[in-house]
């Protein structure tokens, strides 16, 4: 007994048409526009969230900075994105100002008005008490808002590839 499918020898040809055309490359030029979105989300919720200080953070996540972490790889079509900036998940997370069971430790220092300058060395400084600070969750709510966009983009663009092959 046999039985065959109408059209499956045809798709199966447009498929590999499509692999070895254009398909692969055009989903690359795809998938590094997503990571630009995403670093567009994550400059956004930085700032939204008010985590802008010195703008090292905030600069970071653009391609091709020293303090960013960009690669693409062309044959398993994945991207890895994020920062070297050492604080970058203290800022995301929250943290303790002081070490587990330290109490108070002193930070070298001076004042500038109302901001303070990490000043190692110095004889002025502030003693800081150990205590909770919050993180700004940027990171969590780009990540967040990016799933959804890229789930949405993606289901669109093999629907455009899908219609172009056949």
């Amino acid at each position: 007994m046999k039985f065959g499918i109408d059209g499956l020898e045809a798709f199966a040809k447009a498929l590999d048409n499509a692999a070895n055309g254009g398909l692969k490359e055009e989903y690359s030029l795809w998938l590094e526009a997503m990571g630009f979105e995403f670093l567009d989300l994550i400059q956004d919720e930085i700032i939204r969230t008010g985590t802008v200080e010195t703008r090292l953070l905030l600069n970071s996540f653009v391609k091709g900075d020293s303090k960013n972490v960009w690669e693409m790889h062309e044959g398993g079509l994945s991207l890895l994105i994020g920062t070297n900036v050492n604080y970058a998940w203290y800022v995301n997370d929250g943290h303790w100002t002081n070490k587990e069971g330290v109490a108070t430790r002193w930070v070298p220092g001076v004042w500038k008005g109302n901001r303070f300058e990490y000043t190692p060395g110095a004889e002025t400084g502030m003693m800081l008490k150990q205590k909770w600070v919050e993180g700004s969750h940027y990171w969590d709510n780009a990540f967040a808002i990016f799933t959804k966009l890229f789930e949405k983009s993606l289901d669109r663009r093999l629907q455009e590839w899908l219609d172009k092959a056949f």
